[in-house]
């Protein structure tokens, strides 16, 4: 049995804001056969109608669907449900699932679900985390976005962002929403739900979901064109910004920087991911994070676009940039006239 999962179970959490069409999602997920290898956690089996697909009662927590999925309930701590679930799957008492989805209240930050997997000494030696998938309603977006700090936080450190609802919205209402995530969040691809080649499946894939240098662009980033990332600014206080280097970055110097830089604000800095021109180094290394946890990096083997510039792209809420940008000059010992000069502009709703 031991054989049938992987070294490192890779956990996909599913966000988004109260009615941004999280749940519908979920369904599609739970009945797709090609996620019969999944399990997923949520809070409770009646929000999403699993009566009519159940095929078996495992426990008062566990059902196994006819797709082959196994749904499980959290009661209490999530690291608690998840330890469970690895110790069942140890012993055979469940199938070998290969990835498990983890289902977010629509008021939840991401970030504690995701931290869980890192400060927790069990789950880290047997899982890993495979991305954020946040849901945005384009009929009501605008005003949730302005009015609520979750979402946006949401939207920010998403890796993949699913626009629900596009079918009953006006397409400048869609062109309008689409912009406005965009600026919080300037590189995660973006997927309709209405769209005819939706496919639910597909938002699991590895190549999707995972920082590989399979999804870079040409710019080095993870859609094909990121757009004006150095402009962006949320009324709310999330904004994003890049900084450019035209020199190389000393790796163990970068590597203290950004470590200080996340201890001490990492509540604050929503994401931040890059592609580095590592001194010497050959070829650049992409590097990605989430507040306070750092995933591994990605060394790359050619140079995006053949563009050899440094390129760190920062989600932050309520820091001032020129005060990200002095302590990377600092501490990489350039001058101010090395990196490039940023645009800051207000986001109008």
């Amino acid at each position: 049995m031991a054989d049938a999962f992987p070294a490192f179970t890779p956990v996909t959490l599913l966000t988004g804001f109260l009615g941004s069409g999280k749940t519908t999602l979920l369904r599609q997920l739970l009945t797709d056969p090609g996620l019969s290898n999944a399990a997923v956690l949520i809070n409770e089996f009646g929000e999403v109608g699993l009566d009519h697909h159940l095929l078996e009662r495992i426990d008062e927590n566990m059902v196994l669907l006819q797709s082959g999925c196994l749904c499980c309930t959290v009661r209490g701590e999530l690291a608690d449900a998840i330890r469970d679930l690895h110790s069942k799957r140890e012993r055979g008492i469940v199938p070998p699932f290969d990835r498990i989805i983890i289902e977010s209240t629509g008021l939840a930050d991401p970030f504690p679900v995701l931290s869980t997997l890192k400060a927790d000494p069990v789950l880290r030696h047997h899982f890993k985390p495979s991305g954020v998938i946040a849901t945005v309603d384009a009929v009501n977006a605008g005003m949730q976005l302005t009015a609520y700090r979750e979402p946006m936080r949401q939207v920010a450190v998403a890796d993949l962002l699913v626009l629900t609802k596009t079918d009953i919205a006006e397409p400048a209402q869609v062109a309008w929403i689409t912009a406005m995530i965009r600026q919080i969040n300037p590189d995660a691809p973006i997927v309709l739900s209405s769209d005819d080649a939706f496919d639910v499946a597909r938002l699991l894939d590895d190549t999707t979901t995972v920082r590989a240098e399979a999804m870079q662009s040409p710019g080095g980033f993870y859609c094909d064109d990121p757009g004006p990332v150095l402009a962006g600014q949320h009324s709310g206080g999330i904004r994003s910004f890049a900084l450019v280097s035209e020199g190389t970055v000393d790796w163990t110097a970068f590597g203290i920087w950004l470590t200080m830089l996340l201890n001490r604000h990492g509540d604050r800095i929503l994401r931040v991911k890059g592609v580095l021109n590592i001194e010497g180094e050959d070829f650049p290394v992409a590097i990605h994070g989430v507040q306070h946890l750092v995933h591994t990096p990605v060394h790359m083997q050619s140079w995006p676009g053949g563009d050899r510039r440094s390129r760190i792209v920062f989600i932050v809420d309520g820091i001032v940039p020129a005060a990200i940008e002095r302590s990377f000059n600092a501490f990489n010992g350039l001058g101010a006239a090395q990196v490039a000069p940023r645009r800051v502009e207000e986001m109008q709703p």
